[in-house]
């Protein structure tokens, strides 16, 4: 089953999801929650409306702020249903048992008891990228859950992201070092990542799955997997994408073949023709973002290539030009897409950083009060809203939304550093040194290597 896309799915489905979505962003969750979950009973395999049902429960989930009495006495309730839900799966009911487990997720969103057969019935259902994608949401909540981590490796190595599969297995040793089980599978993933490590992978996704996804012969994979291994020089490059070319002839319509050649050609260093073949594409399907997002960050590779190509001629006066050149079109990149996709929150903030950046602070904090509403970037939207009202001089809210960062951040992390010194910084400016030192002392007894931290440590303490 692959992966529907907003304008592939059913008028039905895209009638669902807009209105849940609609109710998501008025926070409306129940409402936005049983809208969603209805489009996915429709098209199960509509990834984006089950972002946000995910979402939406996690939201309504926190906002419960249940104690551990109460999420026990729920566990108790939803046994007979888990029970169930487990069944389906085992008896190979794997859309039933989907929907099962989605619905339990409904109530407890972060709970791997219900987020792992979920991954395992959204890989038999032949949507791994669902598992992937609710196995990503709950990681940072369970970073010690080593089934966790061997599941989405898994699910990773399906849909063909080696790299990071290697990093899940990686963490999954630390976990489980003795684990002879969890060794071989670092190890097979270590080698996969170095046969795709030439750029074939990215190159050949031209079905949306992994290098062996799209043979359909072993005699054809060790071909391609031959051709891989050279496929930087000039000769093999033009072979792949003459082929291509007599693809899209053949298949005008298939855009995935526009995506393979466009990739192709900007690993050939062709960033013009890429960018015209993505052109094409879009043409074809307008309203794609995933295609736009495409033909920008070939651009910016682009600007890159040419940056660097620069500074090797040692040419300051062009390379100077090519990096305001850079900037500039980011910029304006980033504005016009948020002018095209108003509801993505993940643009939302990068938006905002951009206006952080060039000192727009007022409209950088209109972006993160937006883009806060994404469980993915609340907690670096507040970091960023602290700055600018930082910035601003407003620092009793610098301070509040920078607090709030820190409650809801429970890993010593880079981002909770980020925001324990900023937050340090500003007890300082209000000359609360007690703070101050609380602050700074939770990032120099993890990390006495960060920044100035030592030396802050030590003054205040003199």
């Amino acid at each position: 089953m692959a992966e529907v896309t907003r304008a592939e799915a059913s008028h039905e489905a895209q009638t669902l999801y807009n209105k849940g979505f609609s109710a998501f962003e008025r926070g409306n969750l129940d409402h936005a929650i049983d809208l969603l979950q209805r489009c996915l009973e429709v098209e199960p395999a509509f990834l984006q409306a089950r972002k946000f049902l995910r979402a939406a429960e996690i939201g309504r989930y926190k906002e419960k702020n249940l104690g551990a009495i109460a999420r026990k006495m729920m566990s108790a309730k939803l046994m007979p249903a888990l029970g169930s839900a487990s069944v389906l799966l085992s008896s190979g009911k794997t859309d039933k048992a989907l929907l099962a487990f989605d619905k339990l997720l409904q109530d407890d969103p972060l709970n791997p008891k219900y987020a792992l057969p979920f991954g395992k019935a959204a890989s038999a259902a032949g949507i791994p990228e669902a598992g992937v994608q609710t196995l990503e949401i709950i990681r940072e909540h369970h970073p010690n859950d080593a089934d966790l981590f061997e599941s989405l490796g898994r699910l990773y190595t399906e849909i063909g992201r080696v790299k990071e599969a290697r990093e899940c297995f990686e963490h999954l040793t630390e976990l489980r070092p003795k684990d002879a089980g969890a060794v071989k599978l670092l190890k097979d993933a270590s080698a996969r990542e170095s046969i795709d490590g030439d750029g074939w992978q990215e190159a050949s996704e031209e079905e949306g799955g992994s290098f062996r996804s799209m043979i359909r012969d072993e005699e054809e994979a060790t071909r391609l997997e031959t051709e891989s291994k050279a496929v930087k020089t000039g000769a093999d490059a033009d072979a792949l994408i003459a082929d291509l070319v007599q693809k899209i002839e053949s298949d005008p319509e298939n855009v995935n073949y526009y995506r393979a050649l466009a990739r192709l050609y900007a690993q050939n260093r062709q960033f013009e023709e890429g960018a015209a073949t993505l052109t094409k594409a879009i043409e074809m399907n307008p309203g794609d973002p995933e295609l736009d997002n495409t033909l920008s960050q070939m651009r910016m590779q682009q600007f890159d290539y040419e940056i660097e190509e620069l500074h090797k001629a040692g040419d300051a006066d062009g390379l100077a030009a090519k990096e305001h050149e850079r900037v500039e079109f980011e910029f304006h990149d980033v504005q016009e897409k948020v002018e095209r996709y108003p509801n993505d929150l993940v643009l939302r903030f990068r938006w905002g950083v951009l206006l952080f950046q060039n000192d727009y602070f007022n409209e950088a904090i209109q972006q993160f009060q937006l883009a806060q509403r994404s469980p993915r970037e609340r907690l670096s939207s507040l970091y960023y809203m602290g700055l600018c009202f930082k910035a601003k001089g407003q620092l009793d809210m610098a301070r509040d939304q920078l607090e709030t960062a820190n409650r809801e951040l429970h890993t010593m992390d880079g981002t909770k550093k980020d925001v324990c010194y900023e937050l340090g910084s500003i007890y300082e400016e209000m000359g609360d040194k007690a703070k101050a030192i609380e602050s700074y002392k939770l990032i120099y007894q993890a990390d006495i290597s960060y920044k100035d931290i030592a030396t802050k440590i030590e003054s205040l303490y003199g």
